[in-house]
């Protein structure tokens, strides 16, 4: 098993403070603790609420966040429930530096802009992140702190971050042609950490309300945030950051696909009569999303799926792509696998989503220069459901008054509860609230 951060409690003692309450933990190749599913076979419950955590979390985090999602649902639901819980835990990372809502102690968090360098705790989590690395990353975090003003720093830069990312020179070359390479780790490393300069700067300003200008000197491929190279140093370490992302998005689909979706099967085979509700949060949306694959034609198991700023693309659960009538999303159909509703929750108050994620995603030999926006890239947790025709839209009020679709897919803006957090993720992680987990109850037909 990959180490995900400590051992591994289910049951009493874990901190939560509802329950039955089990933990389903897996290794990056989604191979799962087989003693943890264990614990979930045992529930005595008839609806199991199965919460995936997403990329900013370490086992501590994904515990504190667990905890205070379920605190409202023994009062939301009907007398028939007796509700199990579960929290899934699969190795991504926590940065240290990227605030989390009403979870970090006053103080605790660096101003936006108090500048590049790694602090320890995030440096730590990057060496458990990729294991025997730590030369590269020895290297990286140097450069982050003494931000020498020189070209051939940035390129040393870009290609470390290739080297963890898993691209080789070949494939650095080639990778025009390669769809799967995204631009951002394979056009020029200056004009990325320009691009992701201008990204931090708009998001910082979104996370205050304040604006950036759009005079002269602000945009374009002349853009020096900052003043000269030295001021693309945060753009850098933006760099690092969606490294990480890059490589925690295809483990979530692996842990979800390949780990949590088949022990989803075993443990409804065994228990046929309990009732599987599938939540996620960023990548975790991406884990339960991808886990659908595994869930058997017929099957009526899992009966809701809510999606908290899912960090996946809007386009993923659509049979035909508008760009490409000839293909469709990564997820096309899947929506029917689920015996009622699949919920995405979004908020246009995420940056993390509505800037960096389109950047991120873009792929190679895209026509579009890095700064601009293309629909393609758009995240499910940004503007809902896309290019699923009769997928309702509704606000949060609309929803909570008058319940969800009973099936297919849903999109419910949240901006009214998800609006709070800092830079560079801004309300991305804003999502323990009542009004959330009401919508849970109402996809999952729960309620009183």
């Amino acid at each position: 098993m990959a180490d995900v951060g400590g051992g591994f409690g289910f049951g009493t003692g874990t901190g939560i403070g509802v329950g039955p309450y089990a933990e389903l933990t897996f290794d990056s190749e989604g191979d799962v603790d087989r003693a943890s599913q264990g614990a979930v076979s045992r529930m005595e419950a008839t609806d199991v609420l199965v919460f995936a955590h997403g990329w900013n979390s370490d086992r501590s985090t994904a515990t504190r966040l667990y905890d205070r999602f379920f605190a409202p649902f023994p009062a939301l639901v009907g007398p028939g429930v007796r509700l199990g819980y579960v929290g899934v835990v699969w190795p991504s990372m926590r940065f240290s530096d990227e605030p989390i809502p009403d979870f970090e102690v006053a103080g605790a968090l660096a101003e936006p802009g108090r500048g590049c360098a790694l602090d320890p705790l995030t440096r730590r989590a990057l060496g458990e992140f990729w294991p025997g690395r730590r030369a590269e990353l020895d290297r990286l975090a140097e450069l982050l702190a003494e931000q020498p003003e020189s070209a051939a720093a940035f390129i040393e830069f870009g290609a470390l971050v290739r080297e963890l990312v898993g691209l080789d020179a070949v494939h650095t070359v080639h990778a025009v042609a390669a769809p799967a390479v995204p631009a951002i780790f394979a056009e020029d490393v200056l004009e990325v950490c320009r691009a992701l300069s201008l990204a931090l700067a708009r998001a910082g300003a979104a996370a205050t309300g304040t604006g950036i200008g759009t005079g002269a000197g602000t945009e374009g491929p002349g853009l020096t945030v900052g003043g000269g190279l030295r001021g693309l140093w945060g753009g850098a370490k933006e760099l690092l950051r969606q490294a990480a992302y890059y490589k925690m998005k295809k483990r979530a689909g692996v842990v979800g696909e390949r780990g949590l979706g088949p022990v989803l099967a075993e443990l409804a085979a065994g228990r046929p009569a309990m009732r599987f509700h599938l939540i996620g949060h960023s990548f975790g949306a991406r884990v339960v999303s991808f886990s659908l694959r595994a869930v058997p034609d017929g099957a009526r198991y899992v009966r809701s799926v809510t999606l908290l700023q899912g960090a996946f693309s809007h386009y993923a659960f659509a049979d035909r792509l508008p760009h490409d009538k000839g293909r469709g999303g990564a997820l096309r159909g899947l929506h029917r696998k689920v015996d009622g509703p699949v919920v995405a929750c979004h908020s246009p108050h995420d940056s993390a989503l509505k800037v960096f994620y389109p950047l991120a995603s873009r792929m190679a030999g895209d026509s579009a220069g890095l700064l601009g926006f293309d629909e393609r890239w758009g995240a499910i947790g940004h503007d809902g459901v896309r290019a699923v025709p009769g997928a309702p839209r509704l606000s949060l009020d609309a929803a909570l008054r008058e319940g969800v679709p009973t099936a297919g897919c849903v999109s419910v803006d949240a901006g009214s509860v998800v609006r709070r957090g800092g830079a560079p993720s801004g309300a991305h992680s804003d999502i323990c609230h009542e009004e959330l987990a009401r919508v849970v109850v109402s996809a999952g037909r729960m309620g009183r």
